[in-house]
């Protein structure tokens, strides 16, 4: 069984590297013997699914491309999967080790274990131990999210995804259709950047308010990608990191440690509550929410608008 699926892949990839234009499905099927023996068309589709899926765990760069007449094709461009020879120092062994240790416990694990192998193959000193050096840092990305791999593999194919999702001033989610750009963690949690379809327009989704399934879509993006994606400036910002203005609010007493550490005034009320003000800026009222009961908005009134409104919905929901 091994063997052939091992020779099945090598014909896979034969096939993608040796073609001057994007090959269907079924112009692979019909190449390929292993597909031909296929039972079915389902059969056909999950084992070339599959197949695909490990030649790019494997470092093999595949492009899906679609045509005029809306059919996808599949190859593997020679110019993007030839690499040119790699020399590394010391340290740059060490801060590949230490990259590489950073998703130990993530979906990412294995490419990145199996990307430093490639390297021991292409020339990496046999002395240096990548994954031993400043073994003092012990960096972490958690990844909880299910969403995280689906989006994850749909980023770097460029792949258009459909997802339920609820805005945190919504009692239920509604479903959302994304060309998506990028993820990228800040504060603890994944935020993923891209093409809301329905609303013409950037947007930044946080994942863990993703519900269901993320699937996937055929064609190709309707939007140009950026060449620089502003996830974390994009998020700092809705989280009030830009503040321009100030907000009074009541917290009580051995609680909302983050509010006290942004606050620029805190004054003792008694009965167990203390008064601040703190940087006011957009998406101050979303933060405030998550502290519930323990915190109360004085002014501006605005701001006690947006949050009685959110609690309301939470409420709903």
């Amino acid at each position: 069984m091994a063997i052939a699926k091992a020779e099945r892949l090598m014909n896979l990839a034969l096939c993608l590297l040796g073609t001057r234009r994007p090959l269907s499905k079924r112009e692979l099927r019909e190449s390929i013997e292993a597909y031909l023996e296929a039972g079915s068309d389902d059969s056909f589709n999950r084992m070339f699914e599959r197949d695909k899926d490990d030649l790019r765990e494997l470092g093999l760069v595949i492009e899906t491309v679609e045509n005029l007449d809306g059919e996808v094709g599949y190859l593997a461009r020679r110019d993007s999967n030839r690499l040119p020879p790699i020399t590394l120092d010391a340290e740059e062994a060490a801060a590949l080790g230490l990259a590489a240790k950073v998703w130990q416990q993530a979906r990412l694990a294995g490419a990145a274990s199996g990307a430093l192998q490639k390297l021991r193959a292409a020339g990496l000193p046999e002395d240096v131990d990548p994954y031993e050096a400043h073994g003092a840092l012990e960096p972490r990305i958690p990844v909880h999210e299910a969403a995280f791999e689906p989006l994850m593999l749909a980023c770097r194919d460029r792949r258009p995804v459909v997802f339920d999702y609820r805005k945190a001033t919504a009692a239920h989610p509604e479903q959302r259709h994304v060309e998506p750009w990028a993820l990228e963690c800040w504060r603890g949690h994944w935020y993923l950047a891209g093409w809301d379809r329905d609303r013409g327009a950037e947007r930044v989704f946080r994942l863990s308010r993703i519900t269901g399934k993320v699937r996937s879509r055929g064609g190709a993006f309707s939007a140009p990608v950026p060449d620089v994606v502003t996830v974390r400036e994009t998020v700092a910002s809705w989280a009030g990191e830009t503040a321009d203005r100030s907000a009074r609010i009541r917290l009580r007493k051995d609680a909302g440690y983050p509010l006290r550490a942004k606050a620029t005034s805190v004054r003792e009320l008694g009965d167990g509550w203390d008064e601040l003000e703190i940087p006011y800026g957009h998406g101050l009222d979303a933060w405030l929410v998550e502290f519930g009961p323990d915190v109360v908005v004085l002014e501006p009134a605005e701001l006690r608008a947006d949050v009685v409104d959110r609690l309301r919905a939470v409420a709903k929901g």
